[in-house]
């Protein structure tokens, strides 16, 4: 089931419907889908594998299924570019595992509905409880339920960009001790894709 984190608007939500199983079935997870307006249309996706990372050639290979599929399903009447992506270091957080994966990392959270009159709680991610997501912030740690939440993300940190190219160089991704630029982890295929009437 798609939540609201991952597919915001009605669009959205039946785009995940037509191309998670796509997704899915080639081993990877759906982190985010939205339909962007304007003069133009795009259609961003945001897929990883299910432990983290994705590289360029995944990225291709799903804006080629996820093509066929779109083909097939015709959901969208008028023309748009199709844009696969990793979701980036400054990541979306949009399935509670995400909220586990990264505790320790600084976040943004927004509610759906005010929370001790707010919504928006800015502070350490501290795991997951059940279905509550925990987060350390001024007052204390409290905890959030995952299916009242609007948006999540990571917040951009020295801590972070270290540990990620960490990672990478770990998974030998990353060959030096250079200046890590962000836009390596922002790796993005697109595909113009059209509806004929």
């Amino acid at each position: 089931m798609t939540n609201d984190l991952i597919a915001k608007a009605a669009i959205d939500r039946r785009m995940a419907e037509i191309i998670t199983p796509v997704i899915e079935d080639m081993g990877f997870d759906l982190v985010r889908v939205r339909l962007m307006g304007g003069k133009y249309h795009t259609l961003q996706i945001m897929a990883e594998r299910p432990e983290g990372g994705i590289e360029v050639d995944d990225c291709a290979r799903i804006s080629t299924a996820v093509s066929a599929t779109l083909d097939v399903e015709d959901p969208l009447t008028e023309a748009f570019t199709l844009e696969v992506s990793s979701p980036g270091i400054d990541r979306p957080l949009t399935m509670l595992k995400h909220f586990a994966a990264f505790e320790g990392y600084e976040a943004k959270i927004e509610t759906n509905d005010l929370i001790d009159g707010r919504k928006r709680f800015k502070g350490i991610l501290a795991g997951v409880d059940g279905t509550e997501v925990l987060i350390n912030v001024e007052e204390g740690t409290i905890g959030l339920q995952f299916d009242r939440l609007a948006d999540a993300k990571l917040i951009l940190t020295d801590e972070l960009i270290r540990d990620m190219l960490r990672q990478r160089k770990a998974a030998g991704a990353v060959e030096s001790d250079a200046e890590i630029d962000k836009t390596e982890f922002d790796e993005i295929q697109t595909d113009t894709g059209s509806e004929e009437d």
